[in-house]
Formats: structure tokens, C-alpha cells, sequence
């Protein structure tokens, strides 16, 4: 048998490549023919199916997850970087403290409230863990490291609670990586880089 993908002649039944990782087709039946196969011109011998030819799902958006992945973690960092930016503003002199001098409402404290100023740190190491996993995590995928699968589902499951943009991104990765044959196929990736 030989890999569709890469050409790379396989010995035994596996259903991957142990070169590329791509899924092959089992051996088939002589004359019988499956569904996704054609014939040319309706006779003759058929053509290798058309699942065979398609490239593997993890192969497929493996590149695409792990530059998501990245541009995730700068959106974090500017997000958090906003973050600490608006509580020092608040706390500092109000938002009207640059036009009228004070607190704009009310116009009684020269300074925000002080809480304010304490929740920075929190949030400067909240911005810094989450940015690191998702550089992580991007970094992982796209030099296909054999820890990257789970520390992107890992990932995944946590960004499900951020909404719009980390749900979409965790459900877009546990497409892609949760099923057990996405896995088989991560780790013939994996072995081979």
C-alpha cells in the first residue's frame, strides 16, 4: 500500500502514515466499489476513492490552530494591558481628573477609589499567565511538539469561558485535536518532526 499524501510505500494494515501521518484506505474489495469512488466514464477499473485523497483533519488546520493560537495570546496581552491601564486611570484621579481636577462624578474625591489601584497586580499576573499559555500553546502546535495536543485541549477547555473570541477558539481546537483519531494522527505527526 502506498500513502496518498506523500507517497511513502507502508508495510502491514496500518491506517496511517508513519511518515506524514495522513489516513489511508483499508485495502479494498477487487471490483467492488465504495461509495466516494468513481469510474471513468462509467467503465473500466475504478479510481482511488475520494477519501483517500483528502488531507487528514489535524494535518489540515494544525498551522491555522497554531497561528490562532498565537494572535489569541497578543489579544490577551493588549486586552490586559487596557485592563491595568483603565484601574490606574481610576484610581488615580478619576477619568475626569485631567479636564475638571477631580472624580467626574460628583466631583468630591481627588483621587478613585483606592481598591482600584490594588486589583493592578492581579491583573498584570492573570494577563501574564494566560498570554504565556496561549504562546504556548501556539508554539507548541506549530513546531508540533508531542505536548502540544494536550496542552492545547487543556487550553481549550479553559478559553471555552472567555466569550466569543475563546469560545470559538476552544471549540475550534477541540475539533480538531479532542477525537482519538485525531490524536493517532498528532502523534504520527509529532514522532516525525
Amino acid at each position: 500500500m502506498v500513502c496518498p499524501a506523500c507517497g511513502t510505500a507502508i508495510a502491514g494494515e496500518g491506517r496511517f502514515c508513519p511518515k506524514c501521518g495522513a489516513q489511508v484506505a483499508g485495502p479494498q474489495m477487487a471490483g467492488a466499489q465504495m461509495p466516494g469512488q468513481q469510474q471513468a466514464a462509467g467503465y473500466g477499473p475504478p479510481m482511488y476513492p475520494m477519501q483517500a485523497l483528502v488531507t487528514p483533519r489535524v494535518q489540515r488546520n494544525l498551522q491555522a490552530l497554531g497561528i490562532l493560537w498565537c494572535v489569541y495570546g497578543a489579544y490577551r496581552a493588549i486586552g490586559g494591558l487596557a485592563g491595568m491601564f483603565f484601574l490606574q486611570m481610576a484610581s488615580m484621579r478619576g477619568f475626569g481628573g485631567f479636564i475638571n481636577g477631580g472624580w467626574p462624578y460628583g466631583g468630591h474625591w481627588e483621587h478613585g477609589p483606592v481598591w482600584l489601584a490594588a486589583l493592578v497586580p492581579f491583573v498584570a499576573i492573570y494577563t501574564v499567565i494566560v498570554t504565556g499559555l496561549a504562546l504556548l500553546v501556539g508554539y507548541g502546535l506549530l513546531t508540533r511538539r508531542p505536548w502540544g495536543r494536550t496542552l492545547a485541549i487543556v487550553a481549550a477547555v479553559l478559553a471555552l469561558f472567555k466569550p466569543v473570541l475563546g469560545t470559538a477558539l476552544g471549540i475550534y481546537t477541540l475539533w480538531v485535536l479532542a477525537p482519538a483519531q485525531s490524536g493517532a494522527e498528532f502523534d504520527a505527526i509529532a514522532d516525525r518532526s
